[in-house]
């Protein structure tokens, strides 16, 4: 079977909470891969895959730049933008929240208005 995470989508600013704030006990590796709910469509979850820029590891209330694949990549087809917002989440616990940067993957680029 064929890894639908094979490919860097977008680049994000991911602040990851605290413990204290809810956030998860321990750190993660890259490779995580929690559900997103971007900014505009809070009907619709997608799983993301993360791989930290420049480290292995984040801990909790961390932030950090990370290279994100998404798996529903038919669906936000032209509908990311840079600045968008989401937020990533266990089951219905948020970890954190992230801001894209910079959309690599075009197909999935807003159209300009």
């Amino acid at each position: 079977m064929k890894n639908k995470f094979t490919t860097t989508d977008f680049i994000a600013e991911l602040q990851f909470l605290a413990t204290e704030q809810g956030g998860r006990k321990n750190p993660v590796e890259s490779g995580y891969r929690p559900h997103i709910e971007f900014e505009g469509y809070a009907d619709y979850i997608t799983s993301g895959q993360q791989n930290y820029i420049g480290q292995e590891t984040v801990a909790p209330g961390e932030t950090v730049l990370a290279e994100i694949s998404i798996l529903s990549k038919d669906y936000f087809a032209n509908r990311l933008y840079e600045n968008m917002k989401f937020t990533f989440c266990e089951g219905p616990h948020t970890m954190g929240y992230g801001k894209v940067i910079e959309i690599v993957n075009k197909n999935l680029k807003a159209n300009e208005k």
